[in-house]
């Protein structure tokens, strides 16, 4: 999933951003979005060459956006607050690496504690259970594995 971050967007950076979000008619039918100038002609126009409706929710009304307040504050308590980022190439990686833990190891509650891509649920035979970390190390996640070798120095 790509992330793309700029200090400065604009309403074609945005409307660049919709058509990499869903490509190849994987768009969803609506689109709700707040009305922010950013979502100007150029992002209108293609969102309207999408077959996409726009549903605009009432002027500051986070709380219309429930997921995406969520995920945003979600990343920002779990992430960022605990993370200097360094510069935009940083931010990237830090982020690519939390929305990847996100979506394969974090447990969300409305999920009944699994996480939005399932996992297989691995037999003791595997190996023993081991901590691995993720997002550079602040989160972690556990998984079976065998024992690990090592190769003797010659």
């Amino acid at each position: 999933m790509p992330v793309n971050v700029t200090e400065h967007p604009t309403a074609q950076w945005t409307a660049q951003q919709i058509i990499e979000a869903f490509p190849w008619d994987t768009a969803p039918r609506l689109l709700f979005r707040d009305r922010d100038a950013i979502c100007g002609a150029d992002f209108q126009e293609r969102v309207g060459h999408m077959d996409l409706e726009e549903v605009k929710i009432a002027p500051y009304s986070p709380w219309q956006s429930p997921y995406v307040e969520r995920f945003i504050g979600s990343m920002r308590r779990e992430c960022l607050n605990d993370v200097i980022v360094l510069n935009e190439q940083h931010l990237h990686r830090v982020l690519r690496s939390s929305i990847a833990y996100y979506h394969t190891w974090r447990v969300h509650r409305s999920l009944d504690m699994g996480a939005p891509e399932p996992r297989l649920a691995q037999r003791p035979e595997v190996g023993p259970v081991r901590k691995l970390p993720e997002v550079g190390g602040l989160p972690h996640h556990y998984e079976r594995m065998a024992a690990s070798w090592v190769v003797p120095e010659v």
